[in-house]
């Protein structure tokens, strides 16, 4: 037979619940009672600097080669500039340099002011037409750098710049001067851990650096295809030490 709680009963149950509530509230030791925080306890780190560095042979030269011209006419002077820049390019493609290796940097063509005194007051009118052309030059044996500066200047070339030396790609150099980074910071990083008579653990973190190309510029001369410091790797790493 199912029994049912009464009206009476219910408010009994209700008052017990009460009372051991409120002697709960009053003996149990609340100042010790944490509230389930967390706090997160770092464990014993070691953070060391890995350095590579490397040097290789310049793998390219660049060579900045214009010619001007100043004229009252603008395409007498356009075909003055046309005239010089045809025999600089040809040249250079006699001298070997292929037609890739030669590009238009900068075209100029402006017609400058000039100033007159009329009744005591300074005018300004239309001057004469000046026009520049300037063609950069990729030579890929540098060891011929000094014979093309020379080429240049026979050509006809009003202005020279170089040749600035650069490797051609630095993506392997890159990637090979961080791999020895790491192995670098590693093997620090375990000296570390050693000399303390601890473990080297697992690593926690790591930053990446890479310092760019250094180029070195000679204006007005051949110079050699030496060698050049094309950057620094560096990383940052953290490891944990193990007891």
């Amino acid at each position: 037979m199912e029994q049912k709680i009464g009206k009476l009963e219910f408010v009994l149950l209700l008052g017990i619940l009460g009372v051991v509530l409120l002697a709960g509230a009053y003996f149990i030791p609340w100042k010790y009672v944490t509230w389930g925080r967390f706090k997160l306890i770092q464990g014993d780190t070691v953070t060391v600097v890995g350095e590579a560095k490397t040097k290789q042979k310049n793998q390219k030269a660049t060579f900045s080669a214009g010619a001007n011209a100043v004229s009252d006419n603008k395409d007498t002077a356009i075909a003055d500039v046309n005239r010089k820049t045809e025999a600089i390019i040809e040249a250079v493609k006699a001298f070997g340099i292929k037609s890739d290796d030669i590009k238009t940097q900068n075209l100029n063509v402006y017609q400058s002011e000039e100033t007159y005194y009329e009744e005591g007051r300074q005018k300004a009118r239309p001057g004469q037409w000046r026009v520049s052309n300037t063609i950069e030059i990729t030579l890929r044996d540098v060891d011929r750098a000094q014979a093309l500066a020379e080429i240049l200047t026979r050509s006809g070339a009003n202005n020279i710049y170089g040749p600035n030396f650069t490797l051609d790609d630095t993506g392997e150099t890159e990637k090979g001067l961080i791999d020895e980074a790491m192995k670098n910071a590693r093997d620090k990083a375990l000296r570390v851990a050693q000399s303390s008579g601890r473990k080297l653990g697992k690593m926690v973190s790591f930053i990446e650096g890479y310092q760019p190309v250094q180029v070195y510029r000679m204006e007005g001369s051949g110079g050699g295809g030496g060698g050049i410091e094309p950057g620094t790797g560096t990383v940052t790493v953290t490891y944990e030490l193990a007891p």
